[in-house]
């Protein structure tokens, strides 16, 4: 009976260390790693060793596939209307012109512009 013990003790253990060691496979890309049918939306406007620069352009009917976002702060160029789905369902904003944000991070989202207006925005994240 304590050989049995020992035996299940050790599988127990086995499980858990793969568990623990297995990885996720389904990385969303980022922000500038995400396009829209396989066409870039986002461009690296300035990248040193402090921060990130994105310039990101949604013309009406361009969105931004599945992606994540790190902590950042926003400012809309130039805005439109766009519906957002996220873990918390989906909405529909308007950001204006002249607008500002900051996100604390995004575990995930995809946006798509169904506005008539091209909107843009430069996203800054921080390193």
């Amino acid at each position: 009976m304590a050989n049995n013990k020992y035996e299940i003790t050790i599988q127990i253990f086995l499980v858990f260390m793969l568990l623990i060691s297995c990885k996720n496979s389904t990385t969303l890309p980022d922000p500038l790693q995400a396009g829209w049918k396989g066409k870039a939306v986002c461009k690296l406007v300035e990248e040193n060793e402090s921060i990130r620069v994105l310039k990101c352009t949604f013309k009406p009917g361009v969105g931004h596939e599945k992606h994540y976002h790190k902590p950042h702060f926003g400012y809309t160029l130039a805005g439109s209307t766009f519906r957002i789905t996220d873990n918390s369902g989906t909405r529909k904003v308007s950001p204006a012109t002249g607008s500002h944000f900051y996100s604390e991070g995004t575990e995930w989202h995809e946006v798509l512009n169904i506005g008539d207006s091209t909107a843009v925005f430069l996203i800054i994240e921080p390193k």
